[in-house]
């Protein structure tokens, strides 16, 4: 059996879980007030718009996304049917699925794009000065190895 927490570590992670959620609440109703995208939309099509060539494996995009494969499969399904990405067969292996990001998909994230940013920025970094953001960013780089 894991040992309890303490008052104090049990306070911070509270105020980490309650904290995070209010955030990303946030984030997802104001992207999707401003564009009609939903946060998982958003990160595919950045995740898209940073691979070579505009496409990525269905498996590592779940990956990288942190989806279960049925998730991304709903995920992009639910985005082809809007016009934003494509599904093809893997050039080098045609057993394989590969999401590639459309013309629409990139006109999508390059318009949604600035509210995102003034979300982020008026929601999270500018309440933190660059030494808090460094510990933040060490600190999740560290969570992120587990």
């Amino acid at each position: 059996m894991a040992e309890p927490l303490t008052a104090t570590q049990l306070a911070h992670w509270r105020t980490f879980i309650e904290s995070s959620w209010a955030l990303h609440t946030r984030l997802e109703d104001e992207l999707r007030a401003a564009t009609g995208l939903s946060m998982n939309d958003y990160h595919v099509l950045v995740a898209l718009a940073d691979a070579p060539g505009r496409r990525i494996r269905m498996g590592e995009l779940a990956s990288r996304l942190v989806l279960s494969p049925s998730r991304i499969t709903y995920q992009i399904s639910s985005m082809i049917k809007r016009g934003l990405v494509r599904k093809e067969s893997c050039p080098d292996d045609g057993r394989g699925q590969e999401a590639v990001l459309t013309d629409e998909g990139l006109t999508a994230l390059r318009e949604a794009a600035p509210a995102h940013l003034e979300t982020v920025r008026k929601s999270f970094i500018d309440h933190l000065d660059d030494e808090e953001l460094a510990v933040i960013g060490r600190v999740f780089a560290k969570i992120r190895e587990v």
